[in-house]
């Protein structure tokens, strides 16, 4: 799930609540979302939940299907809030793709080799990832 922070624009940074990305994305991490981008699957995407409009959540966009978006999390034993439960996604309720992710610097993270370790893991591009989608295709 993600919190929205800014004003719509073409890239805005929003930050993700909630385990079912894991390990992709972990609770806090934040992402860089593009609005308007073509969705291709194993692409993260940022989405209407389809029966609560104001909730804004972070899935995989696995397949197009007959009527939108087949949209599974990451992680295995998160089963809920997916397709699994409310079906395709209308592509008017994909709101944008996941550019890339980073992730906060720790408070304990103080020495120049911690700080250093963060640096250059903190920052990931989210890349389309078809095996995922493949893989999730399956479950």
């Amino acid at each position: 799930m993600a919190q929205r922070r800014h004003a719509r624009t073409a890239f805005e940074v929003l930050e993700v609540a909630g385990p079912s990305m894991v390990p992709t994305l972990l609770h806090g991490d934040r992402l860089v979302v593009r609005y308007g981008a073509v969705v291709r699957p194993g692409d993260v995407v940022v989405l209407r939940h389809p029966f609560q409009q104001d909730l804004l959540v972070v899935k995989r966009a696995v397949e197009r299907r007959p009527g939108g978006w087949w949209v599974l999390g990451d992680n295995p034993y998160n089963e809920t809030g997916d397709s699994t439960d409310y079906g395709t996604v209308p592509e008017e309720l994909v709101l944008a793709t996941a550019v890339l992710r980073f992730r906060p610097r720790a408070a304990d993270q103080s020495s120049l080799r911690a700080r250093l370790s963060w640096a250059v893991s903190a920052l990931r591009p989210l890349w389309p990832d078809a095996s995922a989608s493949s893989r999730l295709r399956a479950r």
